[in-house]
């Protein structure tokens, strides 16, 4: 189940600052991000200076405009960095290399035309084994070739097959035929790919909640809900993950015939463009660990199996 949004926030932001209660929130984020920096040789010092680059680029972008008000002092004042550190840190260069390796969001694009578009599925909407290339194939049936010039004209085909085939995802079978494995994009092997996926879906995640919570939010919150039920074994546990990937990739497939179509319309509409990002994830913890964190205690016993949106 999952608890609806307070109607009463519906339509507009979530009122006045509240510093405490975004400090304890941002503590219970900052546990597992703190995991990640010890396991990952990353210390304090270095976590120091992301932060301060972090907002300091949010304040540009979000919310000076650019004229006077855009002044380093007022986003000093903003942010508690320093002017100093806001001159030095709007003058770097951005460089996110690190974080979006060029051939991932390729790749993830091509398995979900794949998945999603019926010229590449067979009649019960699983995904169709391609020819290799139209000379392999039969006159008229889709091949591999055409799926990626859909995609990308930047990247050749063999290029994004031999990156399908290095994360696992498809294979090329004896009579030339490239089949996909997993209709769930996930890579196997490889920290640059995790790691792209970890700075895009989690940062989509909390950039959700971010704008849910803002003051000067406009309309009604976008969609960010979870349920949790407590008091498990570990063997119910694995169960019930077992049957959430069984509802995601159904509910993938859906989403993406319904993407697919809109890209479509898109292409020739003059109107700004955005992005959306539809995600699903599970979260398996010892209760102990978490304790009276999982909700107040005077609510815990009411959102039991219910989410915290």
């Amino acid at each position: 189940m999952s608890q609806p949004p307070d109607p009463d926030s519906a339509s507009s932001g979530a009122g006045l600052p509240q510093p405490e209660l975004a400090a304890a929130a941002v503590l219970r984020l900052l546990r597992p991000l703190a995991r990640l920096m010890i396991d990952h040789g990353l210390q304090l010092p270095s976590m120091v200076e992301l932060l301060k680059k972090a907002l300091v680029d949010e304040a540009v972008a979000s919310y000076g405009p650019t004229d006077r008000s855009n002044s380093d002092s007022r986003i000093a004042i903003q942010t508690g960095v320093h002017r100093k550190d806001v001159r030095r840190l709007r003058e770097q260069v951005p460089d996110d290399s690190g974080l979006t390796p060029p051939m991932v969001p390729i790749a993830t694009a091509v398995v979900a035309r794949w998945i999603s578009d019926p010229r590449f599925l067979r009649a019960d909407r699983t995904p169709l084994p391609l020819a290799r290339t139209p000379r392999l194939g039969h006159p008229g049936e889709p091949d591999f070739s055409m799926l990626i010039a859909e995609v990308s004209r930047d990247v050749g085909a063999r290029a994004v097959l031999e990156e399908l085939q290095r994360l696992g995802v498809a294979t090329v079978q004896e009579d030339g035929l490239v089949q996909l494995n997993d209709t769930a994009f996930v890579p196997k092997e490889g920290l640059n790919d995790s790691f792209h996926f970890l700075a895009n879906n989690v940062g989509d995640h909390l950039s959700t909640a971010a704008h849910n919570l803002s003051p000067h939010r406009v309309g009604p919150p976008l969609l960010e809900q979870s349920a949790f039920s407590d008091g498990l074994t570990a063997e119910q546990a694995a169960a019930l993950q077992q049957a959430a990937r069984r509802l995601w990739a159904d509910v993938l497939q859906q989403f993406l015939v319904s993407a697919t179509v809109a890209e479509q319309r898109s292409q020739a509409q003059e109107a700004p463009k955005v992005r959306v990002r539809f995600g699903v994830y599970f979260s398996q913890v010892d209760q102990e660990e978490v304790g009276a964190e999982a909700a107040p205690k005077s609510t815990a016993r009411r959102h039991k199996r219910k989410s915290n949106p």
